[in-house]
């Protein structure tokens, strides 16, 4: 399926974190993109990388990475609404991962009455809220054909749209996740700010995103996973710490944060040639390595806040 999608050629925007003019942003990478090439999977989640990417400046006072010349609001939602998607596996080693990763934050929540999940995907991060205690979990996702591909008792605990903060009533929720979502959007600060909103006093937000100043993702360049036409920005420890306390969050962790798939996956993500990938994945299938388990630490953070009690 052909996916439509325009690029703004005009109007260019604020720092979508701190505000900072255009002029206080450096040239990060020019755009590098061919529309023809944009389909239904370009949109999906954890795909066959493809290194394209919109103009890419850096904000000199918070240092986020952003595209100057977004696509419109209306474009992307039609894109991610119309998106493939055949990541399920990947989806359950993530949630695991994230349920991992934020056991911390679950210890610090008094009340685990209300959770969301923002960008939810098929859900699987739901079952993990579940299992930690949270008994009533809602995600929201716009991709229709993620939620097809899951099991008939989550899908009513999903919304399908993208999200819209007047769904919900102030002081809601007691825990708010946006895991590898912040990048898609077009204004980072509503997320964050509406997710502030709907939290109850002593809730928490937990954000994972990508993190530009990461050494794999330095190293890598435009050759990295993280540049991708589907992201609006590109975080850092900086940048993403800024987002939080500019919106009024409280007790700031940002971390490091691990990530575990398995090795057929973390070889799709490799920068080479995709025939060889093929090669390489039956390769790991006919010695019956091509599921085992790896954590790696490919440059993502944990980022986590506290609304004030």
């Amino acid at each position: 399926m052909e996916m439509k999608l325009k690029i703004n050629k005009i109007r260019s925007r604020n720092c979508p974190v701190c505000d900072a003019t255009i002029g206080t942003t450096k040239k990060y990478l020019d755009k590098n993109y061919d529309l023809s090439k944009v389909n239904s999977y370009s949109f999906s989640s954890r795909k066959n990388p493809e290194f394209m990417c919109h103009n890419l400046v850096l904000c000199t006072n918070c240092d986020l990475v952003y595209a100057d010349r977004p696509p419109n609001i209306d474009d992307l939602s039609k894109s991610y609404h119309n998106a493939d998607y055949d990541s399920n596996d990947e989806a359950i080693d993530a949630a695991k991962s994230y349920s991992k990763s934020l056991k911390s934050i679950f210890k610090n929540i008094k009340n685990k009455n209300f959770a969301l999940e923002i960008g939810t995907g098929n859900g699987a991060f739901l079952d993990e809220l579940k299992g930690n205690g949270f008994s009533n979990v809602t995600g929201i996702e716009p991709s229709v054909k993620s939620i097809e591909s899951a099991p008939d008792y989550r899908k009513k605990n999903i919304i399908n749209n993208i999200f819209n903060p007047d769904d919900f009533d102030q002081n809601s929720f007691d825990l708010v996740c946006c895991f590898m979502t912040l990048e898609h959007v077009l204004n980072p600060k509503e997320i964050a700010f509406e997710s502030k909103r709907i939290l109850k006093d002593g809730g928490a937000i937990a954000f994972i995103v990508h993190d530009h100043r990461s050494l794999i993702n330095r190293l890598l360049g435009k050759k990295s996973p993280i540049i991708d036409i589907e992201h609006m920005q590109i975080f850092s420890k900086k940048s993403i710490k800024k987002l939080l306390y500019l919106e009024g969050y409280q007790d700031i962790v940002v971390r490091n944060f691990k990530n575990t798939y398995s090795l057929k996956y973390w070889v799709r993500l490799m920068p080479i040639n995709n025939r060889f990938k093929i090669i390489l994945i039956k390769l790991l299938s006919l010695i019956y390595l091509d599921n085992i388990k790896i954590s790696l630490n490919v440059g993502n953070l944990l980022a986590c806040g506290y609304k004030q009690h």
